[in-house]
């Protein structure tokens, strides 16, 4: 039942996505981020008291997420077992992105395809926290190569690995420390110090899941005939190209199965931030490496659901 349940979750995903007016656990994690963050900005001034509220507010945020996801779980399963079967499938589905990654990486690369750079620089604002104001259509496919390789890991990969240790409300807990980063975990000055222990914790969640997807990347580059030596090689020899942890090493994999060059100089906030780069530049990045990319993430993503599946059954067997 268990393991029905993640493969019934992740078609799901696969079919229906994030449909925009659909109730959403993550707009809610979002609220009450926002609601916590007012009220600890209200009460502290100092750096100092910042880090301690936004120590907090992690904790809050974090504690309730998986507090309610295992009350209304248990709950339904109370109810009775099939509808706890079916609040679990729910849960599960709205911890994944991928459907939800992949038509966003569309809507900017139909938007190059036509031609239409300002609609391009909106529709990737979406999704990146870089400024795009000014980005030509390199620096955009690139931008969007980047996103779809790194939310490999944050979309799917990490939610099937949490999924798998604690289950449903284990896999909502890191939805939350996850939302929590991409709110205020950001290196300029008005989040820098409320937000750093959400960025720290961030770097540890997301510390094994990272270093799978350079595994689950590169078997997927094989399966879809890139460059695999290529992708297993740069995605290690990259892998400290960046300032996070983490990061790195799902974009290096992705570079070199591609055999174009990511990171680099961006903008954020209106302050340029020096990023080295990733990768080796074969070939000049173009549109057609954006749905390449979603290719490798599709398949990557199945290879996690089958990895963590196949372990879930030995463990419970055993």
């Amino acid at each position: 039942m268990t393991l029905l349940a993640w493969c019934a979750a992740f078609l799901l995903d696969r079919l229906l996505g994030d449909p925009p007016h659909w109730p959403h656990p993550v707009r809610w994690i979002g609220a009450l981020i926002t609601h916590i963050q007012r009220v600890v900005r209200r009460r502290c001034h100092s750096d100092t008291a910042l880090r301690v509220g936004g120590g907090v507010m992690w904790l809050l945020v974090v504690g309730i997420t998986w507090a309610v996801s295992w009350g209304v779980l248990a709950l339904a399963t109370t109810i009775h077992p099939w509808f706890g079967w079916c609040v679990q499938v729910w849960i599960i589905y709205t911890t994944l992105a991928t459907r939800c990654l992949a038509d966003m990486a569309r809507e900017v690369e139909n938007a190059l395809r036509r031609g239409s750079l300002s609609d391009s620089r909106e529709k990737l604002s979406w999704i990146v926290g870089r400024d795009t104001a000014h980005l030509q259509p390199p620096q955009i496919t690139r931008a969007v190569v980047e996103t779809v390789a790194e939310n490999t890991v944050d979309g799917v990969i990490a939610p099937l690995f949490f999924l798998l240790i604690g289950g449903a409300p284990l896999a909502m807990a890191y939805k939350a420390v996850n939302t929590l980063d991409s709110m205020v975990g950001y290196k300029h000055e008005k989040y820098r110090a409320i937000g750093m222990v959400s960025a720290r914790l961030d770097d540890v969640a997301n510390f094994i899941p990272a270093r799978l997807s350079w595994l689950l990347l590169s078997a997927a580059t094989l399966l879809c005939g890139h460059h695999a030596r290529n992708a297993f090689r740069i995605g290690f020899r990259d892998r400290r190209h960046h300032s996070s942890p983490n990061c790195a090493w799902p974009e290096g994999t992705v570079a070199g199965a591609l055999g174009v060059r990511l990171g680099g100089p961006n903008d954020y906030f209106g302050e340029r931030v020096e990023k080295p780069w990733i990768g080796d530049e074969h070939r000049a990045i173009e549109v057609d490496d954006i749905p390449r990319t979603i290719g490798l993430m599709w398949v990557a993503s199945t290879l996690a659901l089958a990895l963590f599946a196949l372990t879930h059954y030995l463990l419970a067997g055993a």
